[in-house]
């Protein structure tokens, strides 16, 4: 008498590789897709730094622009006259300074002064981080 049952593992073998082909393909189309979305990402990233480089570009131009107005209706001698022109300078130094750099020349310069200068950046950021508290806390 012939054996008429049937082995299960092998009536199971072709469900289970179509399963780990689909399993395979959806991994495959995960990473695609991760891929794609990583991509878009990272271009909006770029899209929003240079778009706030270009802010900052414009806030610098301003900020020259009113330095320059200062200085041309302000008194230029005594005491009024040496602060106005004080401010004058500065903002105009500020605004060229931001005007060139941008927001991504301002990390750059704030990242090399912090690690020059490690221990007074930690000391500013917990002193700031106490004036924080407290402003939030009263």
């Amino acid at each position: 008498m012939a054996n008429t049952t049937t082995n299960p593992k092998n009536e199971n073998r072709p469900v289970t590789d179509k399963a780990k082909d689909v399993a395979s393909q959806v991994v495959d189309k995960a990473r695609d897709a991760a891929s794609t979305v990583g991509g878009m990402v990272s271009s909006a990233a770029s899209t929003v730094g240079h778009t706030a480089d270009n802010l900052a570009s414009s806030a610098g131009s301003g900020m020259k622009s009113l330095g320059e107005t200062i200085g041309q209706h302000t008194p230029r001698e005594g005491m009024l006259g040496t602060a106005s022109q004080a401010v004058a300078n500065t903002l105009k130094s500020g605004g060229k300074y931001l005007e060139q750099e941008g927001l991504s020349g301002m990390m750059d310069d704030a990242t090399e002064l912090i690690r020059r200068n490690p221990i007074p950046a930690v000391l500013i950021g917990i002193g700031i981080g106490f004036l924080i508290g407290r402003t939030l806390g009263s």
